[in-house]
């Protein structure tokens, strides 16, 4: 079974053996590489290059294979390299060599890789959404719960206005959405076909490249023979589109480092997501955040790694691209984490509201609105009233109270001909009234948030739709694969399975 065959005199050294195999990597898509190759063979049936007897020979041992894989008793050896030749070397044993041998009949593992590729990613990319949609329901949530909850918004991590704290958790949901419709753009073009390509050039044979399609519940068949084994970017999107999730997670993760410190004081992550410290008994270390900051990193390595291994590759099959799914598939994992982790601690964490109350009037963040209120209220241009409210922030920052504030701003405006009473002055400096009258549409009213968070929650609710309308689909598509194999173990043409259960799809 090795690949050597006829043509070296000498097996692979050792050292170039264990350089070259690749099933640390690769068997993760074992159930993947026997779905493409139960379907294989019976495209091979009903183009009339195997017999019944010899397919269903094949469709036995695949579903053998499968179950010993399933069942922990199936030997990966690693002198095969990859998964793909460890599942045929099984099947020979099993169906005998002269059966085993002709599955092989018009693809290569050039075909092979990239099919149970893109299956497997498929799968994950649903995965990953779904996740992220979980920790989406968590922010609307906590969103729901704090329309009022005043807060300061930052520029340059200074005060800049008023916000709540639910229009910071649509912030994230809104962001997010741009994360599910990357990842959902992403999974229609990995959801193609490359079954038949063979190496490069497709075949001679009389192949039908719709058989495995169908099969395989792919929505297409990825048409041009040299580009479907050569193409990479099946892989490097989803990467791409897992590294941009990564850095919104991790933007989140600094704001939730930055508010749990003692000087801000906005949030205490619950005891079950921090850490303390082997010296220090009072710490309590936001680490799981910190942690979701840092893995950013690894994600963008990985993508900068496949972009590397890519980029100067001849087009056909080249060897380089075993390094391809590596990368890809620990970020799934890395993603996976970062958001269970990320939802976990949104779920369990206690936000100080007074604090955050406390926070927002402290450095006249409603500034802005007092030069608004300049414009609207009394004509004057806003760059005027900039100068205007620039020059009396100066005059109040060193006043203790919201009401000591009100007074000496009504006398200095006073002096400039521009009346308005202390109460309407108390107003303009209250962060929460700053909120209560935002008006613009996306702005941080109540109003508009409680508005976005039923639109996000529908945009959400349409990436799950998706999912779940995909996830079936290829739920579907593995089914009317297991019906036909059982059809065909029970006597059955292959031809006539296939032609029944596909007329039912």
């Amino acid at each position: 079974m090795k690949l050597r065959g006829g043509r070296f005199s000498a097996d692979l050294e050792g050292l170039a053996l264990r350089y070259s195999e690749s099933l640390a990597v690769d068997r993760r898509m074992f159930a993947e590489d026997v779905w493409a190759s139960q379907a294989h063979a019976v495209m091979l049936a009903c183009a009339g290059l195997l017999r019944d007897k010899e397919a269903r020979a094949l469709l036995a041992g695949l579903k053998q294979v499968l179950e010993e894989y399933q069942a922990g008793k199936f030997n990966l050896r690693e002198e095969l390299e990859d998964v793909h030749m460890n599942v045929e070397a099984r099947l020979n044993e099993i169906a005998g060599a002269a059966v085993g041998g002709r599955l092989h009949t018009a693809r290569s593992r050039n075909n092979q890789v990239v099919t149970g590729a893109r299956l497997y990613i498929r799968r994950r990319v649903i995965e990953v959404q779904q996740t992220l949609a979980r920790l989406q329901r968590t922010l609307l949530s906590l969103a729901g719960e704090h329309l009022e909850s005043a807060m300061p918004g930052y520029t340059h991590t200074q005060h800049a206005q008023p916000i709540s704290l639910a229009f910071w958790a649509t912030a994230q949901v809104s962001a997010f959405n741009r994360d599910q419709a990357r990842l959902s753009q992403a999974w229609k073009r990995v959801n193609l076909d490359p079954s038949g390509a063979c190496a490069l050039a497709g075949t001679s044979l009389p192949v039908d490249r719709t058989v495995t399609q169908r099969l395989l519940g792919f929505d297409d068949i990825h048409e041009h023979s040299l580009d479907a084994v050569s193409a990479r970017d099946f892989i490097l999107e989803p990467l791409s589109c897992l590294a941009m999730l990564a850095a919104t997670l991790s933007r989140l993760s600094e704001d939730l480092v930055i508010w749990s410190t003692y000087e801000f004081g906005i949030v205490e992550m619950a005891d079950e997501w921090t850490t303390g410290s082997s010296i220090m008994p009072q710490k309590k270390n936001p680490c799981m955040a910190e942690l979701t900051r840092a893995r950013s990193g690894r994600i963008y390595g990985a993508l900068m790694r496949l972009v590397t291994v890519t980029k100067g590759v001849p087009t056909g099959y080249n060897r380089d691209l075993q390094e391809d799914k590596e990368p890809l598939f620990t970020a799934f994992d890395d993603i996976e984490e970062m958001l269970a982790v990320t939802d976990g601690q949104l779920r369990t964490a206690k936000f100080n509201t007074p604090r955050m109350a406390e926070l927002a009037g402290a450095n006249l963040a409603t500034a802005t609105e007092l030069a608004n209120h300049l414009v609207s209220a009394h004509g004057v241009p806003f760059r005027r009233a900039h100068h205007i409210v620039g020059r009396l922030v100066a005059a109040l920052l060193g006043l203790k109270g919201r009401r000591a504030q009100a007074r000496r701003a009504v006398a200095e405006l006073g002096k400039q001909g521009i009346t308005i009473s202390e109460a309407q002055m108390m107003r303009l400096l209250d962060p929460k009234a700053a909120l209560l009258s935002y008006a613009s549409t996306g702005s941080s009213s109540p109003t508009e948030v409680r508005r976005m968070i039923e639109s996000l929650g529908e945009e959400v609710s349409r990436h799950e739709q998706t999912c779940h309308r995909r996830q079936a689909q290829i739920e579907r598509a593995r089914a009317l694969t297991d019906t036909l194999v059982g059809r065909a173990l029970a006597g059955e043409p292959v031809a006539e399975a296939f032609a029944g259960v596909a007329s039912k799809r």
